[in-house]
């Protein structure tokens, strides 16, 4: 595996730890929040909210053996133009069935 930081110099080796730091961030905004906006039902959502993200994170526990994540996705390109009309001569029409075939 490796070990690199991201652009806030956090270690990238351990996505659960990563997740805390960022949690404790957001909940230090929560904070902020709560000192302006007051204890509205807003803000006691947030505050839920927060308490069940640790909770979920503290559930979370070492990754199963064996699994691994998943493999980038390969994005293609696919052109604008139009396609070759003669690629689809040999092809059946849409819909119910061949030409002269009726759904019954």
């Amino acid at each position: 595996m490796t070990v690199g930081t991201d652009a806030s110099g956090l270690s990238q080796g351990d996505p659960l730890s990563t997740a805390r730091t960022r949690a404790r961030e957001l909940a230090e905004s929560v904070q902020q929040i709560e000192a302006a906006y007051g204890n509205t039902l807003g803000v006691r959502r947030l505050r839920s909210d927060m308490h069940r993200l640790f909770e979920c994170l503290d559930e979370l526990g070492p990754p199963l053996p064996g699994h691994h994540a998943p493999a980038p996705i390969t994005r293609v390109r696919v052109p604008g133009e139009p396609y070759d009309e003669s690629m689809w001569g040999d092809a059946e029409s849409e819909g119910l069935g061949g030409l002269g075939r009726f759904a019954r």
